[in-house]
C-alpha cells in the first residue's frame, strides 16, 4: 500500500528524490527519514478470520542519519502491544 518510509522535514512528507542520476540517493548525516513497516489485510481477503479482516497497522521510527550512523528518534516511543495497550488506558 506503501513504500517502507519517506523523507522528513519541515512537511510530514518532505520532498525529495529517492533516485538521483538512476541510482539510489546515499544516506548522508543530516537526512531524516521514517522507517514504517506495515501490513494491511483488505476486508476481501478469505482465509483469515473476519475479525482481521480490513485491518492495517503500521509501527513508524522516525530516523537521522549521523556521521556514525542512525539516531532513532522514537526509539522511547512503545511498540510492543502490551506497552501500547498500557499507555492508552493511562489516557
Amino acid at each position: 500500500m506503501h513504500r517502507t518510509g519517506h523523507w522528513l522535514g519541515m512537511d510530514v512528507h518532505d520532498v525529495g528524490d529517492y533516485k538521483v542520476g538512476g541510482e539510489w540517493r546515499v544516506l548522508e548525516p543530516g537526512m531524516v527519514l521514517t522507517i514504517e513497516p506495515g501490513i494491511y489485510i483488505p476486508a476481501s481477503l478469505r482465509g483469515v478470520p473476519r475479525g482481521f479482516r480490513n485491518v492495517g497497522i503500521r509501527i513508524e521510527d522516525d530516523v537521522v542519519v549521523t556521521r556514525r550512523g542512525a539516531d532513532v528518534l522514537t526509539a522511547p516511543a512503545p511498540k510492543d502491544a502490551d506497552e501500547i495497550e498500557a499507555v492508552m488506558a493511562a489516557a
